[in-house]
């Protein structure tokens, strides 16, 4: 009995009542226009967080103990993606591409641009809902010449950021095994998923293709796309 009074209890915690679910269906469509009528960043993050409302609505999980997780730190604000593809070209020439951040446009469709100010600092321009923009400057923290680049967003960041770049000789003289890892926190801290969706693309998948387009232009110089016509590097 002990037992199952403690679990109807928990699961009183976690499912909202029906009150509280109209409210955040309700309260999410109303930020979801609002956010939609206005082409700017607190537009689109005031659309991914109605977003986020009307899901814990429509699933009954309750805003309250939504909130309560996203300040305890209980739920994962961070979106970790490792992703490796294996290249047949020689590290040095994958690494002296990557190093030039202007270049990654080329494959990172999410990117509208980046310019390299110096050896260190960098500001990147990527895209976001509702046509809009995000910007932020990002430094490298550790540079290996043919082998491995890291970076970080610097504070003011749109979205906090961080990532690196490893390059291996791969077995059998294959090439070059290219492992990315980037993680980012989202604006909106446990409403990660919501704003992740509304690029388009889960954070694996979109790596994962670019990657591809990157192994794609490497080896045959463009990227053949349904799209339009391919892309070449620089």
């Amino acid at each position: 009995m002990a037992s199952t009074s403690e679990n109807n209890q928990n699961q009183g915690q976690t499912e909202a009542s029906e009150t509280e679910r109209w409210a955040s269906l309700i309260g999410g469509g109303a930020m979801v226009l609002m956010g939609l009528s206005q082409r700017s960043l607190r537009g689109v993050l005031t659309a991914v967080a109605g977003g986020g409302l009307i899901y814990q609505g429509a699933t009954k999980q309750s805003t309250i103990k939504q909130a309560q997780q996203a300040i305890t730190g209980s739920v994962s604000q961070a979106i970790k993606v490792e992703k490796t593809v294996t290249i047949d070209k020689p590290a040095s020439e994958l690494y002296h591409f990557w190093h030039n951040f202007e270049n990654l446009p080329n494959f990172m469709k999410h990117l509208k641009s980046v310019k390299v100010y110096d050896a260190k600092r960098s500001h990147w321009i990527a895209s976001a809902p509702l046509g809009g923009s995000v910007e932020w400057d990002a430094d490298i923290i550790e540079d290996r010449e043919n082998e491995f680049i890291s970076w970080a967003s610097v504070e003011g960041a749109d979205i906090d950021n961080s990532g690196f770049v490893r390059f291996k000789k791969a077995p059998g003289d294959r090439g070059t095994e290219v492992k990315v890892v980037i993680e980012y926190n989202p604006p909106g801290g446990a409403l990660t998923a919501t704003f992740a969706k509304l690029f388009g693309e889960e954070p694996e998948q979109q790596i994962g293709d670019e990657l591809r387009r990157f192994k794609m232009l490497m080896e045959a110089g463009e990227i053949a796309t349904n799209e339009g016509q391919p892309r070449g590097g620089q």
